[in-house]
Order: C-alpha cells, then structure tokens, then sequence
C-alpha cells in the first residue's frame, strides 16, 4: 500500500509510469473508451475546503474507471471535536478502498495517512499540492515530448503548488525557477529538505521576473492571497504587484507555456490577454487533471 502525501512520495520512475498510465487512459478517452479497471471499488473524498478541480475531476476519474465516489463534508466531523482522526480513518478504511483528502492543515493529511489503512491521495493542502504538480509536468511534456532539462519558472508566493513543483522538477531533472520578492521565497526549512531529498536538483530564486522567465519552457502562477490568507490580502496585493504575469512579461518568453492552477484573480497574479492568450493552457491543464488523477488511481490499486 502507498500514500502520495507529497511529491517526493514518488520517485522519478514511478512519476513516469503514471504517466505512461495517464498518457494511456487519455488516448482511450479520446476514442470514446473508458476502461472499467476498478470496478466496485470506491473513492472518499473527506474535504475541509472548497474545490472544483480536485474534487470534479478524482469523482469523473472514478466513474470513468468503473467505480464510485464518495464527498465527505464538514457533515462527517473530520478534524474537527466530534471524533480524532485516528478513529475517523481506521473506521472510513473499512468502507473505501482509497481517501482523497484536501485539509486546512498538511499534519491532518499526514497523520490520516499514518492510520488509514488503505492509500491516502493528497487533494491540497497548506504545505502542497502534489496531485496539480503531477498534472502541470504532465501537460509540459504532452507538448514538448520530454522534460528533463527543461526550466519552469514560477511568479509570485513560493506556496504549496511552488513548493511541489520545485520538488518535482528537481525529481525529473527539470531546472526550477521562483521569482519574488525575498519574503515570498521558499523557506530554509524547504530548501534544506528539497536538497537532501534530490541533490542534484537545480533550484533558482531571484527577486527579478525578467531575469527569471528569460529561456522558461512554462511560465507558471498562482493567486497572491489563497484560501486561509484572506487577512493578508491588501499587504500581498502591495507586495507582488510587481510580479504580474502579463504580456510585457511574457514577450521575454515567446516559446513559453503560460500555466496557472485556478481559480486565477484575473488583472492580479495574471491578465486576461496572457490568461486567455496563444502561450496559455490552463484550460487543458485543468483536463489533465482527470486524466493524470485517473492514472494515479489505477497506478495505486492496480
């Protein structure tokens, strides 16, 4: 049984064959097949927070796959006084055959997967996002044919989808790039676990946006205020203005993919024009959520 509670979780071979899984699964999609390779098995999804890509895209994976989907909301009294998480994932692990969970809090996700007996997914939490990293590296290399080599750079927070690509990048041999101002840079504590865990990994932080997208593959942003930071809002919003994606920005990259997790805040992190442009893929980035999420799944259990 394995968890995928972190990127790193996976190793590089593993990435690739879920890839080779997804790549898969997606053709067979595309010509009208979805091959039922989990029939009767079942999906929780225990989420604290709002979602519409992690949550739509794992149910229609599952149903895709020939099984079922549960959504497990506040109603269940997850995390919360009603029940410990110990008894909550012991007993939910007698009913499903794997939990998505998407919490508040990383150390919820953690200690879920530490009793759960069956595979934990992480659907997002304050610390990462492997499952969007997994589908954003997957999408580069639909378009590129490879990726080792390759630079991503991020614009903006260094927060938990920077923190999974960084790691993920540095797993696949991809040179990593952020770009913010020094407060938003990724802490000592992640740097030092990063390195320790890919050594050979290429990490680059800068302070200059330019200097950072310059020979980028995929230029990648997130909004500067997530969910949980609504009261840090007006202080970001002075902070990274400077570090907008727009089409002044982008002409540096041309060749450049334009990604972004959604939901964006359209004329903040990113303008329409670089959003809805040629260089963009969001909208299929999006989709290949429900493709890679698919491959993960029959990876898992199969």
């Amino acid at each position: 049984m394995r968890h995928v509670v972190v990127p790193e979780d996976l190793s590089a071979h593993e990435v690739e064959a879920v890839f080779a899984v997804s790549a898969d699964l997606q053709e067979k999609y595309e010509q009208g097949r979805r091959d039922a390779l989990l029939p009767g098995r079942v999906l929780a999804l225990v989420f604290e927070k709002q979602s519409l890509r992690t949550r739509v895209s794992f149910q229609a994976a599952m149903v895709h796959l020939g099984g079922s989907s549960l959504f497990l909301g506040e109603d269940t009294g997850f995390a919360s006084s009603r029940e410990g998480i110990a008894d909550f994932g012991r007993v939910l692990s007698e009913y499903v055959d794997v939990i998505v969970c998407r919490s508040k809090a990383h150390d919820t996700i953690v200690q879920l997967a530490s009793v759960a007996e069956v595979p934990v997914i992480n659907g997002l939490s304050d610390y990462c996002h492997p499952c969007q990293a997994l589908a954003d590296i997957y999408t580069l290399k639909r378009h590129v044919g490879r990726v080792a080599g390759l630079t991503l750079t991020f614009v903006g927070d260094g927060n938990n989808v920077a923190r999974s690509l960084a790691m993920l990048c540095g797993l696949l041999g991809m040179r990593f790039v952020l770009a913010a101002p020094k407060a938003y840079q990724f802490e000592p504590a992640f740097c030092s676990h990063l390195a320790a865990v890919v050594p050979q990994a290429e990490i680059v932080q800068t302070t200059d946006p330019v200097e950072a997208v310059t020979g980028a593959s995929v230029v990648y942003t997130d909004v500067w205020a997530s969910m949980g930071q609504e009261k840090e809002r007006a202080r970001r919003m002075q902070d990274l203005r400077a570090y907008q994606v727009n089409e002044a920005l982008m002409k540096h990259c041309p060749d450049a993919l334009f990604m972004h997790c959604l939901p964006a805040r359209r004329g903040e992190e990113v303008t329409d024009g670089v959003i809805d442009g040629p260089q963009s893929v969001v909208v299929e980035e999006a989709a290949n959520r429900m493709h890679v999420q698919k491959g993960l799944l029959a990876w898992l259990l199969t």
